[in-house]
């Protein structure tokens, strides 16, 4: 048996799909998880009998087979009006993005997921750079010891334009502190091409086995949008190569949130660009002849 990818599709992608919906078209297509977004389209974190929603929804995660990793991108499900405010470095309100991503990581341990993933957010004007780094660590420590209490692994992601930009950033953040078992990292192929000076496979070694999380689209250099594959610079078989070349065994899951119009069209165009891409990268590793596990 050769290697093989594990992949998934974002929930953000389906906005206009219930939750339950969205689920079953996800593994009707053939992929093997999702990537969660607690919102208040799905599973919103705030809302009445979160327990009992978030069993329900493990039921049926279940029973479709499907792993799951937890995504906290919601745009304005802290302030209406400010998309994704407040952050991890606003001036005020961090406690409220903490309280959120604790929440996250409680949902994520009763929903076996194998990773909840979360980002600083954009440092204010006329905040230096020390004062970003206690307000993030400081942040992300506490969001750690609910980690540690529910036995969950954090991945923090770097996101273009945020305070942390950059895998070196991410792992910046770790040794501050003190290279925590559980923060590991979660990587976007296609916000290296936007904003990394490496390309997706120095990048993926950067993070080496502190990958805990894959996200997979395409974009542009110096522009954060999602695109579908082949509509920007991704050379996704060498992106796939990289994460099978390190062994990388979590999900690699298509991140498209302004697609949800065409979603169950763009989702299984998205798998079948995935799975080339990986025959392509397993042929270039010598299993040209051998199907992938996926």
């Amino acid at each position: 048996m050769t290697p093989g990818l594990r992949f998934g599709y974002g929930t953000n992608g389906f906005g206009s799909h219930r939750l339950d919906d969205a689920l079953a078209v996800i593994a009707g297509l053939g992929y093997d998880g999702v990537a969660l977004t607690v919102d208040h389209p799905h599973l919103d974190p705030f809302a009445p009998n979160l327990s009992a929603r978030t069993v329900a929804v493990g039921q049926r995660l279940a029973e479709l087979d499907l792993a799951v990793v937890i995504e906290t991108g919601a745009r304005y499900v802290l302030d209406p009006w400010r998309k994704h405010e407040p952050n991890l470095v606003s001036d005020s309100g961090r406690e409220r993005r903490v309280d959120l991503l604790c929440r996250a990581v409680r949902i994520g341990a009763e929903l076996g997921a194998e990773a909840v993933s979360f980002w600083s957010g954009t440092l204010p004007d006329g905040v230096g750079a020390d004062e970003g780094w206690r307000r993030v660590t400081s942040g992300v420590a506490a969001v750690l010891e609910e980690a540690e209490r529910r036995d969950m692994v954090c991945a923090f992601e770097p996101e273009p334009g945020m305070f942390v930009d950059t895998v070196g950033g991410v792992l910046e953040l770790r040794k501050r502190l003190g290279d925590p078992e559980r923060l590991r990292v979660t990587l976007d192929v296609g916000h290296v091409v936007a904003n990394e000076t490496g390309s997706v496979a120095d990048c993926v070694r950067q993070a080496g086995g502190l990958l805990a999380n894959v996200q997979v689209d395409d974009m542009v250099e110096g522009v954060h949008e999602h695109l579908e594959f082949g509509e920007g610079e991704v050379d996704l078989p060498a992106a796939l190569g990289a994460l099978l070349e390190v062994g990388y065994g979590g999900l690699a899951a298509v991140e498209l949130p302004r697609h949800g119009h065409a979603a169950p069209v763009v989702a299984r165009r998205s798998l079948e660009a995935l799975r080339a891409a990986e025959a392509q990268a397993l042929a270039a590793m010598g299993h040209g002849g051998e199907e992938a596990t996926s």
